[in-house]
């Protein structure tokens, strides 16, 4: 059995009196073990990115972005590498790994521009002979706990960025795919990282809670569930730490009568279904307004049928199996459970064997008509191959029911309307809109995250609020006095006014 390492100053190291089987998704078989970090090795990890935070803050922004410009090169030449890795442990199929790989180094790319990103600001002569400027550095050690659905792209929107701000990092990412994140240290390595900048502990609560509490910790980044993040939120901010922790997600996608209903029937399908519904941004309910509804719940059942559902690794997957049997279970038991309160089951996908994959851990997609808000199907984050259609009267009740649910990650309209996408733009009490567009997740050099309880704490992740939450702001008032000069026999000579006063300063 394969057993895989932490990383920590800059090698691989053994370590965990337990372990947790990483499965193949879409055979149902183990394929290595994990170790799960105790407080002890926790510890270590954080202490050696302390240590390498003494001199890696003070390196310059060139040698940083000479570093990331290598990693950038060394990971996109070792994407399909990544890609397969996370097709083997994930579940998904290859071209969307390597999706996920591209977005990834989208930000890898933006922190590549760290010396335009930390410039200051400058103010000349703000009172006489004063000046004010002002700059950012620099937090110490920063903690990344990513999920299992995106383990390339969710680390890489935190730590390319904290590292160029100069910080060092410890990430913990999800034990059920942790080897993508064993080649990214290697990687950081060979670009040229010194060592103890960059690290990764796998674990469990224990190694999380270890985290949160370390006094040498100044920021968390997470991103997972409501409950967890909310926990992340509180446990960590209550000993002082940065947190910026982002919860689950209820994606609304509205479908207007005047929409294109074949084009929205497309997008739906593919962003309902593509990597199983395993995505923070799927789209798991559709709201059908008037006329639209049966001709749209139609064309998506046809189109959901189709899909191709097989093991990752195959060319001719379109979506592959969920992450563990316990998943699979649990999204089955939502789809019965929808049926059980009156829901309509257009299209079941319980019961999907795949030839020669009988022990995976498939769930077909699953299209759930006339779902209504008290159902669990709707109030629940399935994070499954499941896609709840609500109807609704109007644009207007669409926005209602999209704001009164608790989550607020991301949403879409499908119309040929300007001023409907306009009104539902404003409307939304959303972070992320997509107009036409099913999974609006932003470009590197805007931010991602949502509103409500999809995000705990007040930044998102990546883009120009990344780089404002790994570093914080310091300003400098200067003076600079004449110099007083003094005549041979002593007198002084040009000598300037102090202009100290026990009054409080103003300028002059």
């Amino acid at each position: 059995m394969r057993t895989i390492t932490h990383w920590i100053g800059g090698k691989p190291v053994a370590g965990g009196t337990s372990t947790s089987p990483v499965w193949n998704p879409a055979t149902g078989q183990q394929q290595a073990e994990v170790p799960l970090a105790s407080t002890e090795e926790v510890d270590t990890a954080v202490r050696t990115a302390a240590a390498a935070f003494e001199q890696w803050s003070q390196s310059s922004l060139s040698a940083r972005a000479k570093v990331l410009f290598r990693f950038r090169e060394l990971v996109n030449g070792r994407a399909q590498e990544l890609a397969e890795i996370v097709a083997d442990e994930h579940g998904k199929v290859v071209s969307d790994a390597l999706g996920e790989v591209q977005r990834g180094l989208e930000v890898v790319e933006f922190a590549c521009g760290i010396p335009s990103l930390l410039k200051g600001d400058y103010s000349d002569q703000v009172s006489s002979g004063v000046d004010v400027f002002s700059f950012r550095e620099p937090l110490g050690v920063c903690v990344g706990i990513t999920p299992f659905n995106f383990p390339v792209m969710v680390p890489m929107w935190m730590h390319p960025v904290a590292i160029a701000c100069g910080n060092t990092f410890v990430l913990k990412p999800s034990e059920r795919d942790p080897s993508a994140s064993m080649l990214i240290a290697e990687l950081w390595a060979e670009a040229g990282l010194p060592d103890g900048v960059f690290n990764v502990v796998h674990g469990d609560k224990i190694a999380v809670d270890a985290l949160l509490d370390h006094e040498a910790v100044a920021a968390v980044s997470f991103v997972g569930s409501t409950p967890i993040a909310r926990y992340i939120h509180q446990r960590a901010s209550a000993t002082g730490k940065r947190v910026q922790a982002l919860g689950g997600a209820k994606n609304h996608a509205v479908v207007l009568p005047d929409a294109s209903l074949d084009f929205a029937a497309d997008h739906l399908v593919s962003a309902a279904f593509g990597s199983a519904g395993e995505r923070c941004m799927a789209i798991s309910a559709a709201v059908a307004v008037g006329s639209a509804g049966d001709e749209l719940l139609a064309r998506v059942s046809e189109k959901a049928r189709a899909v191709k559902v097989g093991p990752g690794r195959d060319p001719a997957s379109e979506m592959g199996p969920v992450i563990t049997a316990a998943a699979r279970d649990r999204i089955v038991g939502l789809i019965g459970t929808g049926a059980e309160q009156g829901a309509d089951l257009a299209v079941d996908g319980r019961g999907l064997t795949v030839p020669g994959h009988d022990g995976g851990f498939f769930v077909g997609p699953t299209v759930i008509d006339r779902v209504r808000p008290e159902m669990d199907v709707y109030r629940e984050e399935i994070f499954g191959p499941v896609l709840a259609v609500v109807r609704a009267d109007s644009v207007d009740e669409a926005i209602a029911l999209i704001n009164a649910n608790p989550y607020g990650n991301g949403t879409a309209i499908f119309t040929s309307s300007g001023e409907a996408a306009r009104r539902f733009q404003r409307g939304v009490h959303v972070g992320m809109i997509g107009i036409n567009v099913p999974i609006p997740v932003p470009m590197a050099y805007y931010s991602f995250g949502g509103w409500k309880d999809s995000l705990f704490g007040d930044k998102h992740v990546h883009g120009p609020e990344g780089v404002s939450f790994y570093t914080r702001a310091k300003v400098v008032t200067s003076r600079w006095p004449q110099t007083v000069e003094r005549s041979a026999s002593g007198t002084s000579i040009g000598a300037e006014a102090s202009g100290s006063s026990f009054h409080f300063p103003t300028s002059n």
